[in-house]
């Protein structure tokens, strides 16, 4: 119970924290980019219980790290944009995309950059902080890459959407509210099927996995950590 309590510990409280600062950050962009609906509704916060969704920031994580799962996964509360009362809205749109995986890569750095103190922390903390910083730093990168592949609603979409020209934006946004499905087939159902004729068919994945490698080793050497 101890050993579960204390990997409970050191995985969602960084997961809560970086969707938690996602979440912010694009209704903070938002505002700042004449949108208020999510200042106006609180949602401009770093406190988590205002972006805390029950399943996907604590149920769905919590289940996958107890079942000993290959990967972990959580989601919080989108925050509500409404892009027309954006000054701009196409380009406004990229900006307010881009403010949560870029919030990730801060808060990645950040994490690889403590590591430096770890070494300064009592004996009987250091081990569980640095855990933390680790985790931090995963997670953090995982986010960011995830949310920019290209897909609606998923931020690269939205960035793809307000950089495209109208003639390919426009049928890349009709796809918004089937992109959970396109995404749960291509990262899930298409390498089932692929596995069944004995083909690998997990392209995404391998894709998603090296750009995160890449990433990760970059913020190692930028912070000193190689």
């Amino acid at each position: 119970m101890n050993t579960t309590l204390y990997e409970v510990s050191v995985w969602v409280l960084p997961l809560i924290i970086a969707i938690t600062f996602h979440e912010a950050a694009h209704g903070f962009v938002a505002h700042h980019f004449g949108d208020n609906t999510a200042w106006d509704r609180g949602r401009v916060s770093f406190n988590p219980l205002r972006h805390i969704d029950p399943f996907g920031t604590l149920i769905m994580p919590a289940i996958l790290l107890l079942s000993h799962s290959p990967f972990l996964f959580g989601y919080a509360k989108p925050v509500p944009v409404n892009f027309r009362a954006l000054r701009n809205p196409r380009i406004d749109m990229v900006w307010v995309a881009l403010a949560g995986p870029a919030t990730n890569i801060a808060l990645a750095l950040f994490a690889a950059t403590a590591f430096h103190v770890v070494d300064y922390v009592p004996e009987s903390a250091a081990q569980w902080l640095a855990d933390n910083l680790k985790n931090a730093l995963v997670i953090n990168v995982i986010l960011a890459i995830f949310n920019m592949l290209p897909i609606p609603p998923l931020d690269g979409g939205r960035v793809a959407v307000g950089l495209l020209p109208p003639m390919l934006a426009a049928p890349l946004a009709r796809l918004e509210p089937y992109g959970m499905l396109i995404l749960i087939g291509i990262l899930i159902l298409l390498p089932l099927a692929g596995s069944q004729f004995g083909l690998n068919l997990d392209v995404i994945s391998a894709i998603l996995r090296t750009m995160t490698g890449y990433v990760l080793r970059l913020i190692l050497v930028v912070t000193g950590n190689a």
